[in-house]
C-alpha cells in the first residue's frame, strides 16, 4: 500500500504534458482540423498553444491515465485512416474513420 502512494503522489507532482502520450499519428490536417475547433469553443491562445502530443485524446486514453471527461462535455471531431492489409501485408484498402478526442480543459482527474 505504502508503494501505491508513493507513485501516486510522484504522479500528482508531474505535469499533465509529462505523464501523458497521445495516439496521435502526425497529421498536419487532422492538427488543423482540432485546432480550429478549439478557436472556436475557447478561444486563440488556447488554439495557438496546443500541443496534439499532450492535449487531445480519446475518452478511453485519458481513463486510463486517471482523468474523466467533465459532465456536458462534447468531443472535437478528428478523423484518422486504417489501412486493411491483405495475408501478404499489402495495404487493400483504406478506411476513413471519425475519433472522438477531448482536450485536457474537458477532462478532470478522478479522486
Amino acid at each position: 500500500m505504502v508503494g501505491r502512494s508513493l507513485i501516486n503522489i510522484s504522479i500528482n507532482m508531474k505535469k499533465v504534458k509529462e505523464i501523458l502520450k497521445s495516439p496521435w499519428k502526425g497529421s498536419e490536417k487532422t492538427f488543423e482540423m482540432v485546432q480550429e475547433q478549439l478557436r472556436e469553443k475557447y478561444n486563440d491562445e488556447v488554439a495557438d498553444e496546443f500541443n496534439a502530443e499532450t492535449d487531445a485524446m480519446p475518452f478511453s486514453s485519458w481513463l486510463s491515465y486517471g482523468y474523466r471527461v467533465k459532465r456536458g462535455e462534447r468531443a472535437l471531431k478528428s478523423i484518422t485512416f486504417v489501412e486493411v492489409k491483405n495475408d501478404k501485408g499489402e495495404v487493400e484498402k483504406t478506411i476513413r474513420r471519425t475519433c472522438n478526442l477531448f482536450h485536457k480543459k474537458q477532462v478532470e482527474r478522478i479522486a
